[in-house]
């Protein structure tokens, strides 16, 4: 062991975060990496966790009930939202596993804390549940409000969403209204640069950069945490370009496409200024 350090180490400028052993050229491939652009918590947008109900049962519901809900009060579709869960994310979209929140926030910067009692179907239904409403950690002012959630608004855009705990860098692009749950994490404010931000996210290179630097989690993968994600290091496009880079990805979100994963592929090697034979190595760490 003491020979191959010795043979195949580089000197490194440590502080407190982790650290390993590369090899030159993975090491070039690293610094490639961390010094084209900008990491992500520099480049102003937002970076939360999604929604914690505390008491999923009662709060997700599927469509059957949704509808129910409506049809005995139409108010209550004011506060039926559809969610997302870590499982129904894929790489680049997501499969909508017709599942719905009960919204019934704390209070949001431009909104006023939800009153269960202007939503008499929905109180009827969670009054099933309320021996454990009232006993969960995770609650607003009343058992039948959501934990406060500051960030509540941003879900009214379109974010980027990921999971958290993965075998692969899985992000996508949702539509506004739609909630993500605790499972996962999202990224808001996201501009004009989104799709390029969604690509550069899903890329083979940043899931090479993530088996460099993020902790393994047992057999599943690993904790993609937002700490993590806001130290990705991602450079902001010129307009020509972006709006390639938007066509290509626009199509693969509607439909996935090997033809255009390799073009996405390509673009990100040649704007991280990464060699044929730095491709090589990232192939043989990623597969």
């Amino acid at each position: 062991m003491s020979v191959y350090i010795s043979q195949n180490s580089i000197p490194q400028k440590f502080d407190s975060s982790s650290w390993c052993i590369l090899n030159p050229i993975e090491q070039s491939i690293k610094n490639k990496i961390e010094s084209i652009g900008t990491p992500l918590k520099d480049w102003d947008v937002n970076i939360y966790r999604g929604v914690l109900t505390g008491l999923n049962e009662a709060f997700i519901i599927d469509g059957a009930k949704k509808d129910e809900l409506i049809a005995k009060d139409p108010k209550s579709a004011e506060i039926i939202r559809p969610i997302l869960r870590g499982r129904d994310i894929q790489r680049y979209s997501y499969n909508f596993a017709d599942k719905w929140i009960i919204n019934t926030h704390n209070g949001s910067k431009t909104q006023k804390r939800i009153d269960i009692n202007e939503y008499p179907a929905i109180k009827e239904h969670l009054d099933n549940y309320y021996d454990k409403l009232v006993k969960r950690d995770d609650q607003g002012d009343t058992p039948y409000n959501l934990r406060c959630c500051a960030y509540m608004d941003d879900f009214n855009r379109q974010i980027i969403s990921w999971q958290r705990i993965t075998q692969k860098p899985t992000f996508c692009l949702t539509e506004p209204k739609m909630i993500v749950l605790d499972s996962m994490a999202f990224l808001s404010n996201i501009g004009s640069q989104k799709y390029w931000l969604l690509a550069v996210l899903n890329s083979d290179l940043i899931y090479f950069w993530a088996k460099l630097n993020v902790h393994e989690y047992g057999d599943t993968g690993f904790r993609l945490s937002n700490q993590y994600v806001e130290q990705i290091t991602i450079p902001r496009i010129e307009e020509e370009l972006l709006e390639k880079i938007n066509n290509l990805i626009i199509s693969q979100i509607k439909e996935f496409s090997n033809t255009n994963e390799g073009k996405i592929q390509k673009l990100i090697y040649q704007i991280y200024k990464i060699s044929d034979e730095e491709i090589k190595i990232i192939n043989s760490r990623i597969k």
